[in-house]
């Protein structure tokens, strides 16, 4: 997910290759796009991506920073739609993925594939990741502790596996209606965990 629009031809040249690389490595892959093709995306050269960014790895990892505060600014929106509710927060984040998902394009998630192609775990890109998960998953838990479900990070990481396991399904096309079932497994999670309590 991420809310950047594609930068205009007047944009700074730095604004017009995150905006190319973060399209192609969304759609053609990290590890399939060079270089080269970014730079021509962005009506720029070799050159001006290199004097913005060390190198491409730099560039992918900035990108991932740029998706992940898309995120984090949807989050921000849920919670702030439903305050003092975290109940409502989180049935806002379920319905976030769920909807999320149902969006995507053929490619899925920008994270997975990520992942998927950056097997070295100490990239930048696969860093920024892996913490933004521990964020995301503390999030969660914080908000189940502040619902009063039993057992809050038992009940964040069942969540998680959920909005995980949907965004999976939601690209192998494996599961017909992911968001529904994400909605209502989601759902029964926290009446099961507010009736242990």
């Amino acid at each position: 997910m991420s809310d950047k629009k594609a930068a205009g031809p007047s944009a700074p040249p730095r604004e017009r290759l995150l905006a190319a690389a973060g399209e192609l490595f969304y759609n053609e892959g990290i590890r399939a796009t060079g270089v080269e093709a970014i730079a021509a995306r962005a009506h720029t050269t070799k050159m001006a991506l290199y004097r913005h960014f060390q190198s491409k790895d730099a560039l992918v990892a900035e990108w991932l920073r740029q998706v992940i505060d898309g995120y984090w600014r949807a989050f921000d929106a849920i919670e702030a739609a439903h305050p003092d509710d975290p109940r409502g927060q989180i049935l806002g984040w379920a319905a976030f993925f769920a909807d999320d998902a149902g969006a995507w394009s053929h490619r899925g998630c920008p994270f997975i594939n990520s992942i998927a192609e950056l097997p070295d775990r100490e990239h930048a890109g696969r860093k920024r990741i892996e913490e933004y998960k521990k964020r995301q998953w503390r999030r969660l838990a914080d908000m189940c502790a502040a619902a009063g479900l039993a057992s809050p990070e038992d009940a964040a990481s069942e969540l998680m596996f959920v909005f995980e396991g949907a965004q999976v399904a939601a690209q192998n096309q494996s599961i017909v209606g992911v968001g529904a079932h994400a909605l209502r497994i989601a759902g029964e999670i926290l009446e099961r965990r507010a009736a242990a309590k």
